[in-house]
């Protein structure tokens, strides 16, 4: 980790203007962040709500868990810390999050009102019941 010596305060009002401005992802990494968002797999937070001036969010990400474990290939280094992104990313990260969520939930209700048993057993050519 990377230490802040105090002795210097303009050394030390720099490093805070630094984190207050976040930093951005890489590309790929931004990808891999994005497709766990999507899965709801990510924890945004601003860095610091009560300062207006302040767009930076706080993102942690979890773990996928299941097939999704299985099948995304996501950085270590992206999941043992909590990184302060920039404005614009975090943005875009919390819309991936929102998008997720509407799509997986919608998905889910069309599962709900879905009937396999009229799919598989109805044929509505011949208007009666098979088997």
């Amino acid at each position: 980790m990377k230490g802040i010596q105090i002795t210097d305060l303009g050394a030390l009002r720099n490093d805070l203007a630094k984190y207050k401005k976040g930093k951005k992802l890489g590309i790929r990494q931004f990808n891999q962040a994005a497709r766990l968002a999507w899965l709801g797999k990510a924890v945004l937070s601003p860095l610091d709500p009560e300062d207006p001036e302040c767009k930076s969010w706080l993102l942690y990400l979890q773990r996928p868990e299941g097939l999704a474990e299985h099948c995304l290939v996501i950085d270590e280094d992206l999941l043992q810390y909590i990184h302060i992104l920039d404005a614009e990313q975090g943005a875009h990260l919390a819309a991936a999050l929102e998008q997720g969520v509407k799509e997986r939930a919608a998905g889910l209700d069309a599962l709900n009102r879905r009937d396999f048993y009229l799919e598989k057993y109805f044929d509505p050519a011949k208007g009666k019941q098979e088997g």
